[in-house]
């Protein structure tokens, strides 16, 4: 019954694996709190105006 505890180990080992790749990922960019924030709505405002414009495209050619 060793197999049980081999997959347990396992599992401990890619989990440990995966929070220390995850753990530099945030500080990367060197960016404040606030400052990530302004970005972070700067693009959701871009990608939301795209989808307003496609949108309104989409709607314009379904009409005709």
């Amino acid at each position: 019954m060793t197999r049980g505890n081999q997959r347990e180990l396992a599992r401990q080992k890619a989990a440990k694996k995966q929070t220390e790749n995850s753990k530099g990922k945030r500080g990367d960019d060197g960016l404040s709190a606030a400052a990530r924030k302004q970005r972070d709505a700067e693009i959701m405002q871009q990608k939301q105006k795209k989808a307003d414009e496609g949108g309104k495209a989409g709607a314009k050619s379904s009409k005709e």
